[in-house]
C-alpha cells in the first residue's frame, strides 16, 4: 500500500471514529482531499485508493491539473475552496464543479451567467464568517440568510450548504463550540425553507470536532499529502494521462 493510501486509510478512519463517537452515520460526511501545490501524479495516486472529490485553492493550478488528469474527468470532482477573483469566475464556472468560498452576491452573479448551458448547475457553498476574523473572508452571519436567498434564485447555481474556516483553537471544546455557530446558522437558513444539506468544514487538526458539531464535508491536505511543498505547484505539474 503506498503512502498516499496509507493516510487515507488512517483519515477515514478518523472520520468513521468521529461519528462513531458523535452517534452519526460515517456516510453522512465526505471527504474533500485538499491538493494544492502537489503534482497530478500524486492525486493520480490518491484516486486509485479510492480519493474522487479534490479541493483546488487556486483556480489556474487547479484548471492545470485538470487538463493533466483529463483521462479521469468523468471520475473526479473538482471543487474550488480558495478565494474568488473577479477575473478568474469565468474559469471556475466553466470547469469546477463546486465552489465553497462565495462570500458576495456579485461572483454568483458572474458564475451564474458563465457557467455553460451545457454542464450541471454549479454546485456553491456560503462562506461564513463564524468568529469574526478581520483578515478572513466570508460572509458575516447577519449577511447570510439574505444572501443565501438571492443564490438560491439564480440559475445555473445549485445552493448546497455553508461552508466555514473558524481561527484555530487549542482544544476540542473550543474547536467545536467555533463550528457549533456554522451549524447554528446552517439549521437557521433552513429554518427559513431553504434546502441546504452541506456543512463543509473541518481540516486535518480539527476534523472530530467538526464532525462532532454536524459538518456533512471535512476538507482535508496535510493528513493526506503531508507538508506542503514550497515550490511551484505548476512546476510539478505534468500531463499523466
Amino acid at each position: 500500500m503506498s503512502g498516499i493510501a496509507t493516510a487515507l486509510k488512517q483519515v477515514r478512519h478518523r472520520i468513521a471514529t468521529a461519528c462513531a463517537d458523535a452517534g452519526r452515520d460515517p456516510a453522512g460526511v465526505r471527504l474533500l482531499a485538499v491538493s494544492k501545490t502537489f503534482a497530478a501524479s500524486t492525486l493520480c495516486e490518491a484516486h486509485a485508493a479510492g480519493q474522487c472529490a479534490f479541493g483546488e485553492n487556486y483556480v489556474q493550478e487547479g484548471v492545470t491539473k485538470m487538463a493533466a488528469l483529463a483521462g479521469l474527468r468523468d471520475q473526479i470532482q473538482w471543487h474550488c475552496i480558495g478565494p474568488l477573483q473577479s477575473n478568474k469566475t469565468r474559469l471556475v464556472a466553466e470547469q469546477f464543479d463546486w465552489v465553497h468560498s462565495l462570500d458576495r452576491l456579485k461572483t454568483a452573479q458572474r458564475l451564474s451567467a458563465q457557467r455553460p448551458a451545457q454542464l450541471p448547475p454549479l454546485q456553491v457553498c456560503l462562506q461564513v464568517n463564524v468568529d469574526a476574523g478581520a483578515n478572513k473572508s466570508g460572509a458575516t452571519p447577519d449577511e447570510a440568510l439574505a444572501l443565501a436567498r438571492e443564490v438560491a434564485a439564480l440559475p445555473r447555481l445549485a445552493l448546497r450548504g455553508l461552508m466555514a474556516i473558524p481561527e484555530p483553537a487549542p482544544d476540542f471544546q473550543t474547536q467545536r463550540g467555533l463550528f457549533l455557530r456554522a451549524t447554528c446558522l446552517y439549521e437557521q437558513i433552513r429554518a427559513e425553507g431553504i434546502a441546504l444539506d452541506t456543512l463543509s468544514m473541518g481540516m486535518s487538526d480539527d476534523l472530530e470536532a467538526a464532525i462532532s458539531a454536524g459538518a456533512t464535508m471535512v476538507r482535508i491536505g496535510r493528513a493526506i499529502f503531508g507538508a506542503r511543498t514550497p515550490a511551484s505547484a505548476s512546476a510539478l505539474i505534468t500531463p499523466i494521462l
